[in-house]
């Protein structure tokens, strides 16, 4: 399952504007702006569409390109964000940043990226406030 895509676009105003409207249908919204400045050096800002108390879908100003695509896959505990980090590593992958808090989001986004064998980067997110709430 996954847990966050990043896509690039030249125009973020229309596309907001044209996500709103093809998304509304399935009940996904625009949600929030997220202020680059408040993340590491050189994060993006993000304008993030979501659904059921959860953001998941994201634009940021750039070109178009499949190269700038950003996958993140939900873990269900720091465990598994460990083992995913080990079997890349293992499988040849290249370290983006190392399994840990990423205390620049929230104190409890738990999260190991790497970039795969094509340049793709990926990611292992677990968000304890998210497996709180059951489902089933």
């Amino acid at each position: 399952m996954l847990d966050h895509i990043f896509i690039n676009t030249p125009d973020v105003e229309a596309s907001i504007e044209f996500y709103s409207m093809v998304l509304s249908p399935l009940n996904i919204h625009y949600v929030l702006k997220y202020d680059g400045a408040d993340g590491p050096k050189g994060h993006p800002d993000l304008f993030g569409f979501g659904s059921n108390g959860r953001v998941y879908f994201w634009l940021r100003e750039g070109r178009s390109s499949p190269e700038t695509v950003h996958i993140g896959f939900i873990a269900k505990s720091v465990n598994e964000v460990d083992a995913f980090h080990r079997a890349a590593m293992a499988a040849g992958a290249k370290e983006i940043e190392p399994a840990g808090a990423r205390l620049h989001y929230d104190p409890k986004y738990y999260a190991a990226k790497i970039k795969d064998p094509n340049g793709y980067s990926i990611e292992a997110v677990y968000k304890s406030w998210q497996h709180e709430v059951s489902y089933d």
